[in-house]
Order: C-alpha cells, then sequence, then structure tokens
C-alpha cells in the first residue's frame, strides 16, 4: 500500500510540475539469502538460479535499468515499468506452472533437467506469479543481460570443465 501511495505522489508531482518520473518495480537482485529460505527446499544459490525464469536480475542489469531510466525520462515524462529477467512464459503457461513447473521449464529448456541434476538441484514444484519485463523493452529498449538461459549456459560451461 505504501509503495503504490508514493508511486501515486510520484503521477501527482509530474502532473502538476512537469518533473519526469519513472518508477522501476524491480524483481529480486540482492545477493543475500531470501528472507523465506528456511521454508525452502532448494539451497540459495538454487533458488535464485530457478527465480531468473519469473522475478530475478543481477545487480548489474538492475543498475544498467536505472541509468536508462535517468536518460528517458525527460522524454518519457512518467510511466512505470517491471524489471526483470525476460521470462520463457506466456499466459497460457500460466495454470500449468502453478500445478507442474518443472514440466513447462522442460519445454523450454529441455536440457535444464540434465544440468541440474549434475548440481544437485531441482525446480521450484509451482510458480505462482511471473514479472513480464516487456514493457521496459518495449518502452526503453531495456532487456536484462542475463536470464534463465545464460545460467544455463554457465552451468553447461562448467560442465565442459
Amino acid at each position: 500500500m505504501t509503495k503504490l501511495s508514493a508511486e501515486h505522489l510520484c503521477r501527482l508531482y509530474n502532473l502538476q510540475f512537469g518533473l519526469p518520473v519513472i518508477i522501476l518495480r524491480t524483481a529480486r537482485f540482492f545477493p543475500e539469502e531470501d528472507d523465506m529460505a528456511h521454508s525452502i527446499e532448494q539451497s540459495d544459490e538454487n533458488t535464485k538460479a530457478n527465480e531468473f525464469l519469473f522475478r530475478r536480475l543481477t545487480v548489474e542489469d538492475a543498475a544498467e535499468a536505472h541509468a536508462i531510466a535517468l536518460e528517458k525520462a525527460p522524454e518519457v515524462g512518467f510511466d512505470t515499468f517491471m524489471v526483470s529477467a525476460p521470462t520463457p512464459f506466456s499466459a497460457a503457461d500460466c495454470d500449468e506452472l502453478i500445478v507442474d513447473a518443472p514440466r513447462v521449464v522442460a519445454r523450454y529448456f529441455p536440457d535444464y533437467p540434465r544440468l541440474y541434476a549434475r548440481k544437485g538441484w531441482s525446480m521450484f514444484r509451482s510458480i505462482d506469479r511471473v514479472y513480464d519485463p516487456a514493457r521496459i523493452s518495449e518502452r526503453l529498449g531495456f532487456v536484462c543481460r542475463t536470464g534463465f538461459a545464460e545460467v544455463l549456459a554457465e552451468l553447461a560451461a562448467e560442465e565442459a570443465r
């Protein structure tokens, strides 16, 4: 409620005084352990890798998004954007993601089960929300450099070493 109220105040200042404001609703990018780690089956590294599918970005990508927002604010005026790694999922995947996320992920990334097994990792059984960063890509031209595909590429590179 307080975040939304602050966003509305920013919009009001934009309307009344012409102050350019871009609101970035960032996905998780913090390096510390999740505050709900005690209730998550996966290790911290495994959890963060999984989250690149639907609600994570790197610190570097978060910083770049902010720099681009500052640069583009005068021409945009006011807008709100979700900032997260690109998701492979579509609206058609939502129901199945809730009941069998590993199967949905395997459709998009067939090698993930093998790469994960090598590390002793697992996928979340259920994914109940997916952040969609499409608008920031469309309006500001920003796309995170790191997503789940890059995480898997790094796992494959580790395997090759």
